[in-house]
């Protein structure tokens, strides 16, 4: 495969994964019964929506010129926004055994994914506003990952306290 073609199939890649995960964290927001869990999955939306308009400006450049946009960073929550939901709050409001739990799984999955795709076209690129791109969704994608597996960790350990796991 010729490099400009798959520049562009990797960035289709990109879209789609971005698609999927907006897809699938809206319609979480929509069925979830937790206020908290709500609003997290609604930004998780949004940032997967940024991630693709970001994403298709880059493939109609590229697909026109050959060359990529120099990098730039699309908008994204703050984080304390993030840590202010990933509250004591959040935790009460979800059991480990939940929906709102399986989904947390399940996001960690496509962020997972999102991160082995960029993370390798950044390591594989020879063009320095590709291979910068791809390191910085890399990056928002551990971002992503690590704040679902915080929560993740939270809700277990929760759980090993209520139903006394602990070997002590």
């Amino acid at each position: 495969m010729n490099q400009p073609n798959k520049a562009l199939d990797i960035l289709k890649t990109a879209i789609l994964l971005e698609r999927r995960g907006k897809a699938f964290y809206t319609q979480v927001a929509r069925n979830t019964q937790s206020p908290a869990a709500k609003r997290i999955f609604e930004m998780m939306a949004e940032e997967e929506d940024a991630h693709v308009e970001f994403l298709s400006r880059q493939f109609s450049h590229y697909e026109k010129t050959n060359t990529f946009l120099q990098s730039e960073n699309p908008d994204h929550h703050d984080d304390s926004e993030v840590e202010r939901i990933l509250s004591e709050e959040i935790k009460k409001q979800i059991s480990a055994a939940s929906f709102e739990a399986a989904a947390i799984s399940a996001a960690i999955d496509f962020e997972n994914r999102a991160i082995e795709v960029y993370a390798s076209r950044a390591e594989e690129s020879t063009d320095p506003n590709e291979k910068a791109m791809y390191a910085m969704l890399a990056d928002w994608e551990r971002g992503h990952h690590h704040l679902l597996h915080k929560l993740n960790e939270d809700l277990k350990e929760q759980v090993w306290y209520d139903n006394n796991f602990w070997p002590f």
